[in-house]
């Protein structure tokens, strides 16, 4: 029996690794292994039906090597903000060159041609929307968050939350959960 890799745009957390799952196992394939971004399964399979199953509930599968690349970069990101137990202190350009294997610059460039953004601004899309789930939890300062998250001072964080959100973190905490987007509805 083969194993098929399939790469599926739109998984950012742990309830869209088990919604795979499902489909997957509704479809009787035989799966081996489901992560972000990617499935790997065995055997024989109708790769539309996968397709539409996968459509019907918000992914995609992706085909061409350019849209994988994009996908992967943004797994990257994504695990290394919303998923890592450790306070972030990476040097995100030679991170993702060194983890996909190619020259950042043409990563920049790829990324930036198709999804009308730049790498940078994803990672400070998805870092603010990891500030606002940590100021909703209230477990941490935002002195604490600012450390954790990488930033180089608390009142970079605040300017850059603002920037992006139009508000003081202190009057995001206030507001509370309804200003936060899910992971994959950020661009």
């Amino acid at each position: 029996m083969e194993t098929a890799i399939l790469h599926i745009k739109n998984m950012v957390c742990q309830r869209c690794i088990m919604a795979v799952k499902d489909v997957l196992d509704n479809l009787n394939m035989k799966t081996l292994d489901v992560s972000l971004g990617e499935a790997k399964v065995k055997g024989e399979f109708d790769r539309n039906k996968v397709k539409l199953a996968l459509e019907n509930i918000g992914f995609e599968l992706i085909d061409d090597q350019k849209s994988k690349t994009i996908e992967e970069i943004k797994r990257l990101i994504i695990n290394d903000i919303h998923h890592s137990e450790e306070p972030l202190n990476v040097n995100y350009s030679d991170y993702i060159s060194e983890q996909i294997g190619k020259d950042y610059h043409y990563l920049s460039t790829l990324f930036s041609s198709l999804e009308n953004t730049t790498i940078e601004k994803y990672i400070i899309l998805q870092k603010i929307e990891r500030v606002k789930e940590l100021l909703v939890y209230g477990e941490l300062t935002v002195s604490e968050i600012s450390w954790q998250m990488g930033y180089s001072s608390v009142q970079h964080l605040s300017s850059q939350f603002k920037k992006v959100t139009g508000l003081t973190t202190s009057h995001f905490k206030e507001l509370g959960e309804k200003k936060r987007k899910p992971i994959d509805k950020l661009s």
